[in-house]
């Protein structure tokens, strides 16, 4: 049955080859990034099956000669050599079956970041910069590229919302386990008395919609400009160059102060009215299968606390896979593949445990 999926698998890609060398299909713009983006989906898949064949092929290969008359010193090289073998054909099959699982369309995409400062008043609001600092850090450090968008700061510089871009190749497929509430458990800054506080952060990532993908009719929409402001809510400028814009049939509200220029602001804020609209729609469409199946990684709600950050004992625990790490500083400077890669790994489990 794998095999048959995998030759299947490996049909496809090769007639993708075929397409993509078709002269009308190098005319045709839509079918172009179709075609790359199908056969660059499948390729993983497809070279881990040309090395499985491989190794079976040389696995065959080993048997039939350990079947001869051989002297004790070439036996012992064609076990070693089955062993190897044998090792290596367990871990494609392993990965393999990873590989077909179902994937999410929307791994590959860039993500589209909103931080809130929730319970605990200007303590939230610095934990919701701290945040924000860990999730450029490391962003930095998978070399995708940051755009700030929206930001309203507090007295104290910390940031009662920040919404953020991140562009880069698979970011979704990383950052979307980061989605829900952030508690943090520390002396704020603003505490005399050297009491330890709990306070928490909301965080919603959303996977950047194309335009052809959530079509916006001027018709439906409602734009407004205003002066921008800063910490307090001071104007910190004279032109209404920041835009809100209103999506008329959800009510969903977008608004952009960041950028120098009214045309600018409004592109921004278009950009996150569609991934809030296209998030809407696929939370509508995963509430109707919410009783049939709930993934133990989260379901993305930004109200499910998933993860506490305890500085007084330099701890942090993802609440969703009970894991628990002692390096708070490391975690907060952006270090945070460890959590991110076993979050991934529980997710394949229950795919694999569901045969999905």
């Amino acid at each position: 049955m794998l095999l048959d999926r995998l030759q299947s698998l490996a049909d496809r890609y090769e007639k993708l080859s075929e397409l993509l060398c078709d002269p009308d299909v190098a005319n045709d713009s839509k079918k172009l990034r179709d075609y790359s983006k199908e056969q660059s989906d499948l390729q993983p898949a497809f070279e881990a099956y040309a090395e499985y064949k491989n190794v079976m092929e040389e696995l065959e290969a080993a048997k039939m000669m350990q079947a001869e008359k051989l002297d004790d010193e070439m036996k012992e090289m064609v076990k070693m050599e089955i062993d190897d073998l044998s090792s290596r054909q367990v871990e494609l099959e392993e990965k393999i079956r990873i590989l077909l699982l179902p994937k999410d369309p929307n791994d590959d995409k860039n993500v589209i970041v909103e931080i809130r400062g929730a319970a605990g008043g200007d303590e939230a609001a610095l934990f919701a910069s701290d945040l924000y600092r860990m999730y450029t850090r490391y962003a930095d450090a998978q070399g995708w590229r940051v755009e700030l968008m929206d930001v309203n700061t507090n007295d104290l510089g910390g940031f009662k919302e920040v919404i953020f871009l991140i562009n880069g190749r698979g970011a979704y497929s990383k950052m979307k386990y980061e989605s829900g509430a952030h508690r943090v458990q520390r002396i704020p800054a603003t505490e005399s008395g050297g009491r330890i506080h709990t306070s928490t952060s909301t965080v919603a990532v959303m996977p950047e919609a194309e335009e052809f993908e959530i079509e916006i009719h001027d018709k439906d929409i409602r734009v407004d400009t205003f002066c921008s402001s800063g910490a307090g809510g001071q104007s910190v400028n004279t032109t209404k160059s920041a835009v809100r814009v209103t999506h008329v049939p959800t009510g969903i509200v977008a608004t952009c102060q960041d950028g120098k220029s009214q045309n600018s602001n409004k592109e921004k804020a278009l950009q996150v009215l569609r991934a809030r609209i296209s998030d809407l729609k696929r939370q509508e469409e995963e509430a109707k299968y919410a009783g049939e199946r709930k993934s133990k990684v989260g379901t993305g709600d930004r109200s499910e606390r998933i993860r506490t950050y305890n500085f007084p004992q330099s701890r942090v625990t993802d609440h969703r896979i009970g894991l628990t790490l002692h390096r708070l500083e490391q975690v907060m400077n952006g270090e945070i593949t460890d959590i991110i890669s076993a979050l991934s790994i529980a997710e394949q489990a229950e795919l694999m445990e569901k045969g999905e």
